[in-house]
């Protein structure tokens, strides 16, 4: 049940927020375990943020909510397809993009906790 959710200063059209939700999906499987079947990803853009005290960069918050968790080497893949997804898709350079991980012990869905 993993929830990817990305927050960034760029405006994107509909069909980059789209390619960016499909690829995202794609890659979520480099975390052993993880499937797109459940995961959820939502993608904010053209929002007021900051990076070394500037507003004129593209720049990207990316978190990745898990329910359980993963080792760091699955969560260095999966850093550097998000910030790959992102340099390509919304012109966010790497060093300009943050992922946080959140490894969640309960999760609910359907009036059921896992």
């Amino acid at each position: 049940m993993p929830f990817i959710n990305v927050k960034t200063n760029v405006k994107l059209t509909a069909q980059k927020k789209d390619i960016i939700k499909r690829r995202l999906f794609d890659c979520i499987g480099v975390i052993p375990g993880k499937s797109d079947r459940y995961l959820m990803v939502a993608v904010e853009d053209n929002i007021s943020m900051a990076f070394h005290r500037e507003s004129n960069i593209n720049i990207a918050m990316v978190e990745v909510k898990l329910f359980g968790g993963s080792t760091k080497d699955a969560y260095q893949r999966l850093t550097k397809a998000i910030c790959m997804i992102l340099s390509d898709e919304a012109n966010v350079p790497g060093e300009n993009c943050y992922v946080k991980y959140e490894e969640v012990t309960y999760w609910g869905n359907n009036g059921f906790m896992f």
